[in-house]
């Protein structure tokens, strides 16, 4: 593969492979350790429609399901879809729908409240609006913990970190994060540091969905979630993705914070959103609480 930097910390753009004709056999191998020891992975110019899209995705493993997994039953997979389009245009500037696009705006990882992460995101984009804006950015968490101040890796280290969809959806809006589907994930606890299984490195694992760190009372645990997230998210840390119609971005949930930005919400601006669940070989032992 012929690939060249997409940050100076992180991440890689992969030039000339077609994602179509990538196959368990065929550049999976390379494309997988690439995403391990860069964490995220930006290709260009794709064909890449929904089948190549679950294709890619069941590469990485048990595609996540959120439906099915809120019903405790097998339910059919809908590729998601992070987007103002509606029936009849784009929804309202001022309603739920947008400000929970607008939630998505929060420095976050992908899944930390369900009962499995995620291990990866594999986003594309559909329809990107007309007069710009709307940009997906990244930062690593692999980074940001290697230099994190040392007053807060002392209290990260061995910390426990709570998580819960509606913290991230309260900051943008109480009646959004009071919605029945903002709530119905029990608060979910992870250790802070996630190590590599194939690189060793360790990552921080943290979200706008963290409201609590075990042992420390909620306003000095925030405080302490948002200044790590600060310090991971500064803005020579940050990769930010102007979006083109036939890019793939791939990122690893396990090092990698994400959010996207502002737009005119008068145009139009569809993502199509595929995250694998993690797998024990993925290292899933070492950030459960047992």
């Amino acid at each position: 593969m012929h690939t060249s930097p997409l940050h100076p910390d992180f991440g890689l753009i992969v030039h000339d492979v077609d994602l179509r004709e990538v196959s368990a056999d065929h550049l999976w191998p390379e494309l997988r350790h690439a995403f391990e020891t860069h964490s995220a992975l930006l290709f260009r110019n794709q064909d890449f429609d929904d089948a190549t899209h679950l294709k890619i995705a069941s590469l990485f493993g048990p595609i996540e399901n959120r439906e099915a997994m809120a019903k405790g039953r097998d339910l059919p997979f809908d590729i998601p879809k992070v987007s103002n389009e509606t029936g009849d245009g784009v929804s309202d500037p001022e309603g739920l729908h947008t400000l929970n696009l607008q939630a998505n705006m929060l420095w976050h990882t992908d899944s930390t409240f369900l009962p499995i992460p995620a291990l990866v995101n594999i986003l594309t984009a559909r329809v990107v609006p007309a007069s710009g804006g709307g940009q997906t950015e990244l930062a690593s968490t692999r980074t940001g913990w290697a230099t994190i101040p040392a007053r807060l890796k002392e209290v990260l280290q061995d910390a426990i970190i709570w998580h819960r969809l509606s913290n991230s959806r309260d900051r943008i809006s109480r009646e959004l994060g009071a919605l029945p589907e903002m709530r119905q994930w029990p608060d979910r606890p992870w250790k802070a540091i996630w190590p590599n299984p194939v690189t060793g490195e360790d990552s921080l694992l943290i979200a706008s969905h963290s409201f609590a760190i075990e042992g420390i009372g909620l306003a000095e645990g925030q405080a302490i979630i948002d200044q790590a997230i600060a310090h991971c998210t500064r803005p020579e840390c940050v990769y930010s993705h102007e979006w083109q119609v036939g890019d793939v971005l791939i990122w690893d949930e396990r090092a990698i914070l994400h959010r996207g930005q502002p737009w005119n919400y008068d145009e139009a601006r569809t993502l199509s959103s595929i995250c694998c669940s993690v797998t024990e070989a993925d290292g899933l032992a070492k950030v459960r609480v047992i």
